[in-house]
């Protein structure tokens, strides 16, 4: 066969039929190819018995990426009415010579100009390419880094990234080409709904996605300080409504609560109440029995869009309830605003072409819209649990899951891992339950029928992950594979067991928030036309609801929900001061003795602790009667500083911590109970993991009061493990600040934290037992 002619001549001289054949296939029909009058050389070759096959399947892959091309350039000119006329259009053939000759110039430029000779060329080229898209899906399959779209190449040169596309379930999972009637048998209710809608809804979602704010509540928001009033809830407590805006500063709890002012989408009217019934009890009221009392008040603020700080969750008693409220509360927003955008589509596919309006702004500039942050995997396989059963109506009408075998097995767990004769406190043992991995990330797309897991960040609109996991691909300045557009468009930040992060790394909590809500460096396809202009003008942080559950309160938790939260509509805070602390649940007869530290600023309490320790603190312990003291040191490089201390000062010592091997922490310990050693020294994040029981100890020095308030008891009972030595020799002692004002009241409660801090005296005494 001849050469072909390229470039433009080819698009001269050829009839409509012909016009048509190049356009859909890229290349001139074989009947109007012209030989040449030299004669070619004849070649024999020898063909394998699937020469055919593979040729057959090499034309159809060619075929298949030609029209996943042309989809990919229908979504990123999806918004260009001048597009849609051109294929209105399609009868005149001036344009279609036009559309011909850029096809073709295109192709030549990617093409070598030799490249066009016989088939044997073209098919080699084609089993290439077959063998890599083969490649592709197991790849994907195997690794989660790629099926979630983690590990991704950010190369300039490239203008999309194609591991954060999802081309295999594009058109199953993409907003921009399903529509109201595909995905609900309703539409026209759902039409009727929405025309009947006013432009000041009552739905908390429109009217906290829909407000636009103006440059002057901008800059107020941004500059000015929050005015803040206090109310008292039945089962929250005291809270705390700041706002910088005044009329967003109050809100009061409905006496009466109906389902139907919540607003909730239509599947989870029906469900939630099976979905949540395991936690009500009968003495619930008809009124509210789809919620529990803390629920419906946790719900209340939820559905209002404003900030959220809960400080008091506890992993035994009310931390599954509080996942579920935030479950419905997320799904809901999801439902909402997809349903926004699948109705819009229709109502823009039957606009006439040519007309333009900005009515359908209802996206933002990617699609990514809830940003879950768990500690652990368990934690991630719950909420994908609560989320498929508030999306099934009933039995009939179960929700398609993809992906659902392969998320079980990389966030389950094995029952069997777990020694049977292992025993923990009942607070370990409900945190740590089922797979306790902290280095995850999961993109979850979900549609009113069908949910896909394991979704590109790109095509997903709720992305569940561990701190761990969202820093390693954010990354750091200067890193080739790094990726935070996803995060630009979050509308809200669930951060879960804020607590356990301490544990962690809190830097990566830190580097996170500083890296939401920014403009994406690229456009990755989006629609501008149907962009919110808050997100346009970069204000989506403004607009972002944060939701913070934690079972403490601590200054570096506080500082993230005071100065990375930006919320137009306000902040709620839970401020119960506790008023026993955790003191009066220690059962052994044990004197405490508070010592105070006197630091200028809090820069200097690390180094003024130090110092009056080496100075005043141990110097009383040296001795050897005051043998089995255990140091319990909460910062790893306070634990750093005193073990080279104790190394230079060649004390009588050894140390465990976080790193410490098995062999030596069961050497430490039994070094530690026979008296061998006189100090140990103890990290929080090693009690944290491990929760073993220290016997042997003696005497208790705390260098920092704890995070956790019942690690105070705990650790003050553990001496009753130790022998049958007389109580009057145990001791305790304790070293504080003014700046530990929280923690010390979680552990003495807030009249004594009161009289402490007041008082000029530096040691304070209290004794535990049978005689407190």
């Amino acid at each position: 066969m001849g050469k072909r002619r390229g470039g433009r001549e080819l698009a001269r001289g050829l009839s409509k039929r012909q016009k048509k054949h190049l356009r859909q296939f890229g290349e001139q029909h074989p009947v109007c190819d012209r030989v040449s009058g030299r004669p070619e050389a004849t070649q024999i070759c020898e063909l394998s018995d699937n020469s055919d096959k593979s040729s057959a399947e090499s034309d159809s892959e060619t075929e298949v990426e030609q029209v996943s091309v042309y989809h990919k350039l229908l979504a990123t000119l999806k918004a260009s009415p001048e597009s849609e006329s051109e294929e209105e259009e399609d009868e005149s053939e001036s344009e279609e010579a036009e559309e011909s000759e850029a096809e073709l110039d295109s192709k030549g430029s990617q093409e070598p100009k030799e490249a066009v000779g016989g088939e044997e060329d073209q098919n080699g080229l084609q089993e290439q390419e077959e063998e890599v898209t083969a490649k592709d899906p197991p790849e994907q399959a195997l690794g989660q880094e790629q099926a979630d779209g983690v590990e991704t190449s950010c190369d300039p040169n490239h203008g999309a990234i194609e591991e954060f596309t999802d081309l295999k379930h594009e058109a199953e999972f993409s907003l921009e080409t399903n529509f109201m009637e595909e995905e609900s048998g309703d539409c026209d209710a759902d039409r009727r709904e929405s025309n009947s809608s006013q432009a000041f809804s009552e739905d908390p979602f429109k009217q906290h996605m829909d407000k636009e704010l103006e440059e002057k509540e901008v800059e107020k928001i941004s500059t000015l300080s929050k005015t803040s009033s206090q109310s008292k809830w039945p089962r929250l407590g005291q809270l705390i409504f700041s706002s910088t805006l005044e009329k967003h500063t109050t809100l009061k709890l409905d006496k009466e609560f109906n389902m139907k002012q919540l607003y909730l989408h239509k599947p989870l009217e029906s469900t939630w109440p099976k979905v949540n019934k395991h936690f009500l009890s009968s003495a619930s009221k008809p009124s509210d029995s789809s919620f529990t009392p803390l629920q419906r008040e946790l719900f209340s603020i939820m559905n209002t869009y404003r900030d959220l700080f809960y400080p008091e969750r506890n992993a035994l008693t009310n931390g599954e309830e509080i996942r579920h409220a935030y479950c419905l509360h997320a799904l809901n927003h999801i439902l909402k605003a997809n349903a926004q955008v699948l109705s819009n589509n229709a109502k823009k596919r039957d606009q006439k072409p040519g007309t333009d309006s900005d009515d359908f702004r209802d996206q933002g500039l990617t699609r990514p819209k809830v940003l879950m942050i768990v500690p652990f995997r368990e934690c991630a396989l719950r909420i994908v649990h609560i989320f498929i059963s508030l999306l099934e109506v009933n039995e009939k009408r179960k929700i398609d899951v993809s992906n659902k075998k392969r998320f079980k097995g990389e966030f389950g767990s094995d029952p069997d891992e777990k020694p049977p004769n292992l025993k923990r406190p009942e607070d370990y043992e409900a945190v740590f339950a089922g797979n306790i991995d902290d280095h995850f990330r999961i993109g979850v797309a979900i549609l009113q029928k069908s949910m896909r897991l394991y979704a590109p960040f790109y095509s997903s609109d709720i992305i569940i992950a561990s701190p761990l996991g969202m820093r390693t691909i954010i990354g750091t300045e200067g890193e080739k594979k790094r990726d935070f557009d996803f995060l630009s468009s979050i509308e809200m930040l669930i951060i879960d067991q804020a607590d356990i992060y301490l544990m962690q790394n809190w830097e990566h909590v830190l580097h996170l928030m500083k890296h939401i809500n920014l403009l994406p460096l690229d456009s990755h396809g989006v629609d501008f036309s149907r962009v919110r202009m808050p997100n346009l003008n970069n204000w989506s942080k403004y607009y972002r609801q944060t939701l913070l559950f934690s079972a403490l309160q601590d200054p570096q938790i506080n500082a993230i929900f005071n100065k990375h939260c930006f919320n137009y509509t306000g902040q709620v805070a839970v401020r119960n001061v506790p008023l026993s602390g955790s003191i009066s649940r220690v059962v052994v007869q044990l004197p405490h003795v508070f010592r105070r530290i006197e630091a200028e600023n809090l820069t200097s309490v690390i180094d003024t602790r130090f110092q009056f320790f080496i100075d005043n603190v141990l110097p009383e312990y040296r001795d050897a009667i005051m043998s089995h003291t255990l140091i319990y040191v909460p910062s790893y490089f306070d634990y750093v500083r005193l073990r080279n201390y104790f190394k230079k000062e060649e004390l009588n010592f050894t140390h465990i911590c976080e790193y410490t091997k098995k062999a030596s922490i069961c050497r430490a310990r039994r070094s530690f109970l026979k008296g061998e050693k006189q100090f140990l020294l103890l990290t929080e994040r090693f009690h944290f993991y491990k929760r073993y029981t220290i016997k042997g100890i003696r005497n208790l020095i705390f260098y920092e009061l704890p995070t956790y308030s019942h690690f105070y008891s705990e650790l003050c009972n553990m001496m009753k493990a130790t022998d049958n030595r007389v109580d009057a020799t145990w001791t305790c002692t304790v070293l504080y600040s003014k700046y530990d004002a929280q923690k010390l009241a979680a552990v003495v409660g807030i009249d004594r934290t009161a009289q402490m801090l007041q008082s000029k005296k530096n040691v304070h005494l209290f004794v535990t037992g049978e005689n407190e």
